[in-house]
């Protein structure tokens, strides 16, 4: 029987504040698949970049906090591993496109350096490869995200690109190794339109090439639609619904789930887009009950006492709302 590439169990997250603490994940579920395009949506401050950074070890310790839960990665819990033993699954496992390509880039260091140690750290090319051929490999890592004159660009400073140039760097430097699953949040951050639609299609081939998973987290409606096989939607740190994404386009159940699709624009220009009233809850002593119960115009005083459970309305689309409990 085949064993998931990724699985997420029931995670919780909580930051420190002086307030009190911010409970960010509220038992967080995400399985993926090798070979499998895996969506993420839901407004910004759900909690997408937070559960990312969980699976990457990279989430600041304090103020956060993974109080509960497993982060499985083929079948082992990354949770539990040594530093040393993560570190081998970062180096050929997994990667990140990370949102910020400023924030993510060394500002000290020429983008050839970046590179190129990326390039020697993942162990994509033999142990006794030379200068010659780290240099040819990063210059065709840079030129397959479409940069033109790549020589030049190695030896650049972050400060000497644009936004674009930075973020199509930081997508070469996470395809430069040989991973097996890529965490992609919002690629296509500060790209034209032209050069995402290059961008989202490389990361198709790698799917298709080299069997790569990806999980895409992307505002982008359209985008996870047209690129991605099952798709999860979050709300203030909960999944709320998770089917293949032909469905959760086509027979939306949650609330808050037809919500997002109503505030998409429609080329046909028949009804207006709708925004979902309200916003997102403060994490902080955060009622009982459902958390999108304040904006849902279907909430009842179920919904006020208790947080749904996840109900299998049918074969792999499931959905958490008192609406669908049997």
């Amino acid at each position: 029987m085949q064993t998931p590439l990724l699985e997420v169990k029931d995670l919780h997250v909580r930051f420190k504040t002086f307030e009190g603490y911010l409970n960010v994940l509220n038992g967080v579920d995400l399985t993926v698949w090798p070979g499998q395009k895996v969506g993420l949506v839901g407004e910004a401050g759900c909690g997408k970049t937070t559960t990312m950074k969980s699976i990457m070890r990279i989430l600041p310790m304090p103020p956060g906090e993974i109080t509960r839960g497993q982060i499985l990665f083929k079948g082992s819990d990354v949770l539990k591993m040594k530093v040393s033993e993560f570190n081998n699954i970062r180096r050929s496992g997994i990667s990140m496109i990370f949102q910020d390509p400023t924030a993510a880039l060394n500002p000290v260091f020429t983008i050839g350096s970046e590179i190129k140690n990326v390039i020697k750290y993942s162990g994509v090319l033999k142990e006794n490869a030379n200068n010659k051929s780290i240099q040819a490999h990063a210059v065709k890592a840079l030129e397959n995200v479409m940069l033109q004159d790549p020589e030049r660009l190695l030896l650049n400073y972050p400060i000497q690109l644009s936004g674009g140039m930075r973020q199509r760097v930081c997508i070469a430097m996470a395809l430069a190794s040989n991973l097996e699953l890529l965490l992609a949040d919002e690629p296509g951050t500060s790209l034209d339109v032209t050069i995402k639609d290059q961008i989202l299609r490389l990361l198709e081939n790698l799917v298709k090439e080299r069997g790569v998973s990806i999980v895409l987290i992307s505002h982008a409606l359209g985008t996870i639609k047209n690129i991605t096989d099952i798709t999860y939607v979050m709300y203030a740190g909960s999944m709320v619904e998770t089917a293949k994404t032909e469905k959760i386009f086509s027979e939306p159940l949650h609330p808050y789930t037809r919500g997002l699709i109503s505030t998409v624009p429609k080329l046909s220009g028949g009804d207006l887009p709708r925004e979902i009233p309200g916003q997102i809850p403060r994490y902080i002593n955060l009622p009982p009950g459902c958390r999108f119960g304040p904006r849902c115009e279907s909430v009842s005083p179920k919904c006020e006492e208790e947080s749904p459970l996840f109900f299998e309305v049918e074969k792999d689309h499931k959905v958490a709302c008192w609406l669908f409990e049997k």
